[in-house]
C-alpha cells in the first residue's frame, strides 16, 4: 500500500492552522450545532482549505469532515480508503483562548488509521506518524524528532485527562487507579501525550466523534502505542451507520491489563 507524502498532509495542516488563527486574534462568532457543540468561522475556514487542498492532491479519495458529515452510510460503507478530518478539533479549547486546539487530518484504510497529522496552531508544533516511517514531533522551523510511547509505565502512573470533558466514568476510573498524576488537557493532544511518552494512560470514557480521534490514533500506533475499546480491541472506523466512538483507552505500556480499573 503507498501512502500519500505526509509531508505534503503537515503542509496541508499547518496552512489550515494559518487559516484559524487569522480568526483566532480577532472578536469571532459563535454558533451552535444541534448538538450544542460550538462552531466558528475558523473551523469553517479549516474546513474549505483542507478539503480543496486534498481534493486537489489525492482526487480519488473521498474526504470526510466533521463539516460536512452528512455522507449517507450507504455511500461510504463502501470506501475502503478516505480522509477522515476534524477542521478544528477542540473548539470549547478555541472559544475559551487557551491553544488547546488542533487541526487533524488522517488518512483511513480499511477500518483502520493508517497516516494521521496532528497540527497545534498556536504553538506551531505537529505531531504526524504513518505505518511505515514512524511517529514524530515537529516544531515550526526544527527538524522532526522520532517520538516513542512509554513502554514501561511511569510511577506513579501519567494520566492525560480532559480539559472540558471531565465526567463521573473518569472520576470513578481514577478513583480505582493506584497511585497517579493527573494531566489535564483540550483535544486530540492527550492522545499526542501518550505518542510522545508524556503520559501513560489516556481513559475516554464519554462520547467522542471518528474524526476527534482518527489523526492522532495514528501518530499512538506508529509510535508503539495501542487505542483500543473498553474489551480492548483495537478502534476502528467506518464500521456503522454511527460516527460515534465507543470508550476508549490509550496506552504505551500493553503488559497492564488496563481494563482492570474500569
Amino acid at each position: 500500500m503507498t501512502l500519500p507524502d505526509i509531508q505534503l498532509i503537515n503542509h496541508v495542516s499547518r496552512e489550515a492552522g494559518k487559516a484559524i488563527l487569522a480568526i483566532y486574534e480577532q472578536d469571532f462568532a459563535v454558533q451552535h450545532k444541534e448538538d450544542d457543540s460550538p462552531l466558528t468561522q475558523a473551523d469553517l475556514a479549516s474546513h474549505e482549505y483542507i478539503t480543496a487542498a486534498l481534493k486537489r492532491l489525492t482526487p480519488e479519495i473521498p474526504v470526510l469532515s466533521e463539516e460536512s458529515a452528512d455522507v449517507p452510510w450507504e455511500e461510504r460503507r463502501s470506501w475502503r480508503r478516505y480522509w477522515l478530518i476534524d477542521p478544528l478539533d477542540g473548539t470549547r479549547e478555541f472559544v475559551k483562548r487557551n491553544g488547546e486546539f488542533t487541526v487533524n487530518i488522517a488518512l483511513v484504510q480499511d477500518g483502520l488509521p493508517v497516516l494521521g497529522v496532528v497540527h497545534v496552531p498556536v504553538t506551531g508544533v505537529s505531531y504526524y506518524g504513518d505505518i511505515d516511517k514512524g511517529a514524530f514531533r515537529e516544531e515550526q522551523g526544527a527538524t522532526p524528532q522520532a517520538i516513542h510511547v512509554t513502554k514501561d509505565c511511569a510511577h506513579p502512573m501519567r494520566v492525560a485527562g480532559s480539559r472540558s470533558h471531565a465526567g463521573d466514568s473518569l472520576r470513578n476510573f481514577l478513583s480505582r487507579l493506584p497511585e497517579h498524576t493527573m494531566l489535564s488537557m483540550g483535544s486530540s493532544l492527550k492522545l499526542c501525550l501518550v505518542a510522545e511518552g508524556k503520559a501513560d494512560i489516556y481513559p475516554r470514557l464519554g462520547p467522542t466523534s471518528e474524526w476527534d480521534t482518527a489523526a492522532a490514533q495514528a501518530v499512538v500506533e506508529a509510535a508503539g502505542g495501542q487505542v483500543t475499546d473498553t474489551a480492548m480491541q483495537r478502534l476502528r472506523y467506518n464500521q456503522k451507520e454511527s460516527l460515534l466512538n465507543p470508550c476508549f483507552l490509550v496506552f504505551g505500556d500493553s503488559s497492564i491489563d488496563w481494563k482492570i480499573w474500569l
